[in-house]
C-alpha cells in the first residue's frame, strides 16, 4: 500500500497546527488564563501614575497612589445583585469601588512632601474628602470585613480610625462634613440588624406581576429585584443608621434607621435635607427609580418639614426629556443660610406637550413655614443653577431631542431675567465656553468666582475644541456685556489644561505632550512663567518613538471625520504597508456640521487603559484609534434610520484614506470595539467585506432584547420595527463570514449587554458555518477588572489578529 506524500505532509501539518493552535481547532476548549506577548504584558504592568487632589485654596494637594491591577482572588468575591446594585455581602459595599493604596500631603509653593502617621497597615482608601476648613481629611478604608471611617489631621499629620462601627457602603453618598468642620454625618451599619436573612427553599407561591391598562415601558436593566427574599436582602444591606461622629471620635445617632438616598446639610449647618427610599419596591426598575420621601430635619434629626413623597418612576414614558411629575432636583442654595430650591415640570413631565414654559423653579427658606416662592421658569428642560455671592445666578436649560441648550443671567434675589448669555447647540464643541470656575463663600459652599465686586464678570475653563484640535483655555467673561478675554490658552506642541484658578495672578495647569507624561505646573497669568509642581515619569518608555498623527478625512457625503493614527517605531513607507486595527465607538449627531468638528488633540500623551488598542503598535500594526463613527440624523430624521449605511461609509472613508497614505494594507484591516463599539463591529462584518477580521467585546447584537430603547434611540421596537431589525447583526448572522472574536464578562451588569447577547450571535454564526470564537470571562463585569482576565483578553485578541489579519 502506498501513501501520497502530499496527503501525508498535509496530515502532519494539520497535526502540528492542532498542537500549536488548539484553540482554533476545537469547538470548545477549557483553557487556563494566558499571557500576551511580552511587549503587551510590559505595558499592561506599567506602574500607575498617582492622582492629585488639590484643596480649595490650591496651596496643598494630596498625592494618591494607585494600586496595581486587581488579581482574580480579589475580583472573585461573592456578588449579590439587588435593584441594579452589586453588593459585596462580606463588606456591605458596592463591588465596583476603586481605591488608593497611599496618601501624602504636599505643599504647592515649597514642593515639600509630608508623610502621614498612623495610616491603615494595608490601605484601600476611597471617598477622600477635605473638611470645609481644610484642617482635616475624611476617608474610608476597605478592610476584609467592612468599610472603616478614618480621619487625617492635616496640622499634626496623623491619621486615626474614627468609629468602631462599619460604614454602610452599599448605596449613595456615605458621609458629609458639618459646616463647622467639627463633625461628620455618616451612614453606618446598624449595630442590631441581626443575621443575614435566609431564603425559604420551599416556595410559598408564584411570583406575580400585573398591570391594569397603564403604559409602563422600561429599558433593559440587570440585577433587578426578583422576589420577596431579594427585598429582604435589600433592606438588610442598605438600611443605615445615621451617626454624627465628631473629629474627636465621639458619636450620637441622628434620625431613624432607613435606606438613605440623600443627606445634605444646609449651608449654615442648622438643617439636614434627607431623602429615604420607600416601599413598594419595584421589580422593573433600579433603585434610583424607587419612591422616596423628601424631608427637612433640624441638626438633631427631628423633622421640621415634610416635603412629600416622590413617586416611583416605574411608569414614566421613555425619552431623554421626560421627567417625573411633581418636585425634583432638590438642593440647598449655597448663597443663603438655609434656603431649599427645587424644580417642577409645567408640562407634566411630558416633552410632547405643547407649552411655552417647561419647568418652574421654587424656593423655600427657613423656618419653612411659608408657601414655596416661584423663582424662575424655563422654556427648555431645567439642567442646573450656578449661584454667586452677589446679586446674580445663571440658570441652565437643555433639550436633548434638538441638542439645544441655553444659559440665562438672573437676579438671584428676584429671579428676574437680565439677559441670555448662551443659546447654542450642545453638540457644537467649537462654541462651548466651558465650565464655570468656582470659589467658596462664607458658608464654605461653591459659588461662581467673580472678578471684582458684584459685577458678574466670571471665569470658565474649556477643552477648547477647534479645527486645530483641542486647545484648552481659561476665559474671563462679562455676563452683562458679553465681552470675553482669554487669559490662558494651550499652545503646540503641548496640551495644557487649566485645573485650578483663584484670580490671584497664577493658574495651576496639567501639561503633557506626545512623549511627556502629564505633570502639574503653576503658571503666571501675566508672563506665562511655569513652575513645576510634580515630576511624574513616562510609564511607557517602550512607546517613545512611535509615530502619532491626528487625521482628518472626508466621508463621501462631505462629513469630515477624525482619528488618531499610530505607527510602529522606526517604520518607513519603504517597509511596505502595515496591517491595521481600527477601533471605534459610534456617536449620534443632529447636524452634519457638528459631526464634522475635529475631536481630540494631536498633542495628548498616549494613555493606556486595559481595553486600549494601542498595545498592538508594538506588534507591528498601524492603529487607528477613536476613528470617527458619527451617525447623523438632521431635522426630523433620526440618526439610527441610516445607522448601517453611515457606519459603512465611515469605515470605508477611514480605510481608503490610510491606504492612500501608503501606510496600511487595505486587505489586512481589523475592526474592533467595546460595548456599542462591539455592536458596530458586528454590523460592519454583517454588511461589508471591508475587513479581514473583527473583535467585539461585551456588546449587544439583537435589539429585540432591548425593545424599549437603547443608547440614544428613544423609539420602541413597536414604533420602529424596521430600525430594530436592520440594526441587529443577529438578523444577518448568516452573512457574517469574516472571522469575528467575541469576548464578554459573564457578570456583565450594563443595561442591555447581557452575556446572552454574545452567546446567541456566536451560535447563530456557528450555525451558518462562519469563523468565530466566544470567550466568556468568569466574574467579570462590563469593564474587566482582574489582571488575569485582562491579560487573557489581550492574548485572545493578539492571537486573533496574528492569524486572521497580519498573516492572512
Amino acid at each position: 500500500m502506498t501513501v501520497d506524500k502530499r496527503v501525508l505532509l498535509s496530515f502532519n501539518v494539520a497535526i502540528a497546527i492542532s498542537f500549536l493552535f488548539p484553540l482554533f481547532v476545537f469547538a470548545q476548549v477549557n483553557l487556563p488564563y494566558q499571557t500576551p506577548a511580552e511587549s503587551i504584558r510590559e505595558l499592561v504592568e506599567a506602574p500607575s501614575t498617582p492622582s492629585i487632589n488639590f484643596n480649595k485654596k490650591g496651596d496643598k494637594y494630596l498625592l494618591l497612589e494607585k494600586p496595581d491591577l486587581m488579581i482574580m482572588e480579589d475580583v472573585a468575591q461573592q456578588v449579590i445583585g439587588l435593584a441594579g446594585l452589586r453588593i459585596n455581602p462580606s463588606t456591605n459595599t458596592q463591588t465596583v469601588a476603586s481605591f488608593y493604596t497611599g496618601i501624602s500631603i504636599h505643599e504647592v509653593e515649597s514642593n515639600k512632601k509630608y508623610k502621614i502617621a498612623g495610616l491603615p497597615a494595608h490601605p484601600k482608601l476611597s471617598n477622600i474628602t477635605w473638611s470645609p476648613d481644610e484642617n482635616f481629611i475624611a476617608f474610608t478604608n476597605s478592610s476584609s470585613s467592612g468599610l472603616e471611617l478614618w480621619l487625617i489631621d492635616v496640622n499634626s499629620l496623623s491619621a486615626k480610625m474614627l468609629s468602631s462601627q462599619y460604614v454602610n457602603g452599599s448605596y449613595g453618598s456615605l458621609f458629609e462634613w458639618s459646616s463647622d468642620s467639627k463633625n461628620i454625618l455618616v451612614k453606618l451599619i446598624q449595630k442590631d440588624r441581626g443575621e443575614l436573612p435566609k431564603p425559604n427553599l420551599t416556595p410559598s407561591g408564584p411570583i406575580i406581576q400585573e398591570n391594569y391598562g397603564k403604559a409602563a415601558p422600561s429599558r433593559t436593566y440587570q440585577y433587578l429585584l426578583q422576589n420577596t427574599y431579594d427585598t429582604e436582602l435589600l433592606d438588610y444591606f442598605l438600611t443605615s443608621q445615621l451617626e454624627l461622629v465628631s473629629v474627636n471620635g465621639t458619636s450620637k445617632p441622628i434620625g431613624k434607621p432607613a435606606i438613605y438616598k440623600t443627606i445634605n446639610y444646609s449651608p449654615d449647618g442648622k438643617y439636614i435635607f434627607a431623602q429615604t427610599i420607600q416601599k413598594p419596591y419595584s421589580y422593573l426598575v433600579p433603585i434610583y427609580s424607587f419612591p422616596f420621601t423628601n424631608e427637612i430635619w433640624d441638626d438633631k434629626g427631628m423633622m421640621v418639614k415634610d416635603l412629600g413623597m416622590t413617586a416611583s418612576a416605574e411608569n414614566l414614558p421613555i425619552g431623554s426629556d421626560v421627567v417625573a411629575k411633581g418636585p425634583r432636583s432638590y438642593n440647598w442654595r449655597p448663597d443663603q443660610a438655609a434656603t431649599l430650591y427645587w424644580v417642577e415640570a409645567m408640562d407634566g413631565g411630558n416633552p410632547n406637550e405643547k407649552v411655552k414654559e417647561r419647568d418652574a423653579v421654587y424656593t423655600l427658606s427657613a423656618p419653612f413655614s411659608e408657601q414655596p416662592k416661584p423663582f424662575a421658569n424655563t422654556t427648555l428642560r431645567y439642567a442646573s443653577i450656578n449661584w454667586t455671592t452677589g446679586d446674580y445666578a445663571v440658570l441652565n436649560e437643555r433639550w436633548r431631542k434638538t441638542r439645544k441648550e441655553k444659559s440665562s443671567l438672573l437676579n438671584s434675589k428676584t429671579g428676574e431675567l437680565i439677559n441670555i448669555i448662551a443659546d447654542r447647540a450642545s453638540e457644537d464643541a467649537y462654541t462651548d465656553p466651558g465650565n464655570f470656575v468656582y470659589t467658596t463663600n462664607s458658608y464654605n459652599r461653591n459659588v461662581l468666582l467673580m472678578d471684582k465686586g458684584n459685577t458678574p464678570i466670571v471665569f470658565t475653563i474649556s477643552t477648547g475644541a477647534s479645527p486645530e484640535g483641542d486647545r484648552p483655555f481659561l476665559l474671563k467673561w462679562d455676563l452683562i456685556t458679553g465681552k470675553t478675554d482669554t487669559l490662558f490658552k494651550s499652545q503646540s506642541p503641548n496640551y495644557e489644561l487649566p485645573i485650578k484658578f483663584s484670580n490671584k495672578g497664577s493658574l495651576i495647569i496639567s501639561s503633557e505632550s506626545n512623549d511627556v507624561a502629564p505633570n502639574y505646573f503653576t503658571v503666571s497669568i501675566k508672563n506665562k512663567r511655569k513652575i513645576a509642581i510634580t515630576d511624574f515619569e513616562n510609564p511607557y518608555p517602550s512607546l517613545i518613538g512611535i509615530s502619532k498623527q491626528q487625521l482628518s478625512y472626508p466621508r463621501k457625503d462631505g462629513v469630515i471625520l477624525t482619528g488618531t493614527l499610530y505607527l510602529p517605531k522606526e517604520y518607513k513607507k519603504l517597509d511596505g504597508p502595515l496591517p491595521m486595527l481600527l477601533w471605534a465607538y459610534p456617536r449620534e449627531f443632529k447636524s452634519a456640521e457638528a459631526a464634522s468638528q475635529v475631536k481630540g488633540s494631536p498633542h495628548r500623551f498616549t494613555r493606556l487603559s486595559w481595553g486600549s488598542p494601542i498595545y498592538w503598535v508594538t506588534r507591528g500594526y498601524a492603529i487607528l484609534d477613536n476613528a470617527d463613527m458619527p451617525i447623523v440624523g438632521e431635522d426630523e430624521k433620526e440618526p439610527n434610520d441610516t445607522f448601517v449605511t453611515q457606519i459603512q461609509d465611515n469605515a470605508a472613508a477611514a480605510i481608503n484614506y490610510v491606504a492612500d497614505l501608503g501606510v496600511v494594507d487595505p486587505n489586512r484591516v481589523a475592526v474592533g470595539g467595546h460595548s456599542y463599539g462591539a455592536f458596530m463591529t458586528a454590523n460592519l462584518l454583517s454588511h461589508t467585506k471591508l475587513f479581514a477580521a473583527g473583535i467585539a467585546r461585551s456588546g449587544a447584537y439583537n435589539r429585540t432584547f432591548t425593545p424599549f430603547g437603547f443608547q440614544a434611540e428613544e423609539r420602541t421596537y413597536w414604533q420602529a420595527p424596521d430600525v430594530y431589525y436592520n440594526m441587529s447583526p443577529f438578523s444577518f448572522a448568516d452573512k457574517i463570514k469574516t472571522p469575528i472574536l467575541f469576548i464578554h464578562g459573564m457578570d456583565d451588569e450594563n443595561s442591555g449587554t447581557f452575556p446572552i447577547q454574545s452567546e446567541r450571535l456566536y451560535n447563530a454564526i456557528k450555525g451558518h458555518g462562519g469563523t468565530t470564537r466566544l470567550v466568556m470571562l468568569p466574574k467579570e463585569f462590563h469593564s474587566y477588572r482582574a489582571k488575569e482576565s485582562i491579560l487573557h483578553t489581550l492574548w485572545e485578541m493578539d492571537k486573533w489578529l496574528e492569524k486572521h489579519v497580519k498573516n492572512k
